[in-house]
């Protein structure tokens, strides 16, 4: 969780900077063509917003990087348990009492260990 907190705020801290950076810069070149003239017209050139579509699909993709990892990071460890082998058995003959007469008589007795 602590993961995931700081890279929140460092994306956050990133973003804000990237935001405030040409903000700042462009009003003091508005501030200094006010005081002498008329701007200059913008540079003429060919655009086209896919430059938008690529930075967002890479904010996205690092965004979900961070909190995937910090998720899969945060995970308590897995342990695996063997399952026991089976029992093995066998038929025995053994000396079994008789219920009937009191004498013994074999019978095939199944053993498991």
């Amino acid at each position: 969780m602590k993961k995931l907190v700081a890279s929140a705020i460092i994306l956050a801290v990133t973003c804000a900077t990237a935001v405030v950076a040409p903000t700042s810069s462009a009003f003091a070149e508005y501030r200094h063509w006010h005081r002498h003239g008329p701007p200059p017209p913008p540079p003429r050139r060919h655009r086209h917003d896919n430059g938008a579509a690529i930075a967002g699909g890479l904010a996205a993709g690092v965004i979900g990087g961070l909190i995937g990892g910090a998720l899969a990071n945060s995970a308590e460890p897995r342990y695996y348990v063997d399952e026991p082998p089976p029992p093995r058995c066998w038929y025995e003959d053994r000396r079994v009492r008789n219920a009937y007469n009191g004498g013994w008589h074999l019978e095939s007795v199944r053993v498991c260990r």
